[in-house]
C-alpha cells in the first residue's frame, strides 16, 4: 500500500523542499539590497504619484459589483440545465419546474434589487 501513496508522499515533500527553499533565497537576496525612501516610494510610469494611498469609492460600486456576480452565476447553473434538457424530459417533467422556481426566485430577489433602488446610480 505505501507502494500505491509513494509518488504522492515524493511530490509533496519535493513541494515543501521549493518552497523552503524559495522563502530561504528569497530572505538571503532581500536583504543583500539597500532601503531608501525613494526606492520604496510608488512608481506610476515615471511621474510623481498623485492623491491618496487608496482611492475610496462609492459603495453603490460593490453593491452592483454582488448583485452582478449573484445574477451571473444564474448562468452558470443554466448551462448544465439546457445541455441535458431534453434527455430529462423524456423521462419527467420535474426537470422543468425545478428551473422556473429557480428563475422565479431570482427574479424576485431582481425585483426587490429595483424596488430598493439597488441599481440607482443616482441615489
Amino acid at each position: 500500500m505505501l507502494r500505491e501513496y509513494l509518488p504522492v508522499l515524493l511530490q509533496i515533500v519535493v513541494a515543501i523542499g521549493f518552497a523552503a527553499s524559495a522563502l530561504l533565497v528569497s530572505v538571503l537576496v532581500g536583504k543583500t539590497g539597500t532601503r531608501s525612501p525613494l526606492k520604496d516610494s510608488p512608481y506610476e510610469c515615471g511621474m510623481l504619484p498623485q492623491g491618496g494611498e487608496h482611492p475610496r469609492f462609492n459603495v453603490k460600486f460593490y453593491l452592483v459589483a454582488m448583485l452582478f456576480i449573484l445574477f451571473d452565476l444564474e448562468i452558470v447553473f443554466m448551462y448544465p440545465w439546457a445541455v441535458v434538457y431534453r434527455e430529462m424530459i423524456v423521462e419527467s417533467k420535474l426537470i422543468l419546474w425545478s428551473m422556473l422556481s429557480f428563475i422565479t426566485i431570482l427574479m424576485v430577489g431582481y425585483v426587490y434589487a429595483l424596488k430598493k433602488g439597488a441599481l440607482d446610480w443616482k441615489k
